[in-house]
This record gives C-alpha cells, structure tokens and sequence, in this order.
C-alpha cells in the first residue's frame, strides 16, 4: 500500500518528467519523515529513479530512505535476510543495475551486521556489467 500523499507525489513528479531538489526536500521534510513503510513504497520510488532525470541529491536521498527501511525497518533489524535481499535484488535488478540501485546496496552491505548472499550476487553482476560496458565502449 502507499499513503496518498506519496501517490501525489509520485504523479506530480511523473507528470513533471524531473524529480528536482525541491520535490527531494519535500519528500523527506513532509511526505516520507517516518521514512518507508512497505516495499511497495520502496518499489515506486525506485521505479521513479529508473524512468526519470533527476537532481543530484535524488539518489543519496533514495538511497538512504531504502537503506533505512531494509536494514532498521524490517525485522530483525541490522539482518538482510534471504527473502528480504531476493526481494531487494530483483527490484535493483529490473532494466539492469542503476548507479543508484548499486549504490543502496553498497550501502547496505556497510550498513547491515549481515546481507544474505542473493544481494552480493547482485553487487556481483552489476559490477560485471559495468566492467563489459567499459570493454565496449
């Protein structure tokens, strides 16, 4: 489920084409100051990050809004589980890794006292991606 006010937000700025400063600012001081409450949330910010241009401060705010719910908002707190990291992994996955996605889950592995293996894999694969990338270039 997602609180209508994040909806709005979602709309707005999906009808804005850009996610600026302001909108950032907004997010975290009025709409989301508890922080995510459920992966639906986590999955429509992130889906937001993969179709949208956005200001700088996106991705560290992003990043930190899905660390805060992975890692301290999800029993048990500090522990990614094997259902959690599937979960968390698929949907950094979706269209390949973003630099934002591989970033939360660096921040995650920092973070978190334990990361099932499923997000390593992902960390795994993204940066073999950007190694290919590179060669291709």
């Amino acid at each position: 489920m997602i609180k209508d006010n994040l909806r709005e937000f979602i709309d707005r700025v999906a009808n804005s084409r850009y996610i600026a400063d302001d909108d950032v600012k907004r997010l975290q001081e009025e709409i989301l100051t508890g922080g995510l409450v459920s992966r639906r949330e986590a999955e429509a910010l992130l889906d937001l990050d993969r179709s949208l241009e956005a200001a700088e401060s996106w991705g560290p705010a992003l990043t930190r809004l899905v660390v805060d719910f992975v890692v301290w908002g999800v029993p048990p707190t500090g522990v990614v589980g094997n259902e959690d990291a599937l979960w968390l992994a698929t949907v950094l996955d979706v269209g390949g890794p973003t630099k934002t996605a591989m970033a939360i889950a660096y921040a995650i592995l920092e973070e978190a006292g334990h990361v099932d293996v499923a997000l390593l894999d992902f960390i795994m694969r993204g940066r073999q991606q950007a190694r290919l990338a590179q060669i291709a270039a």
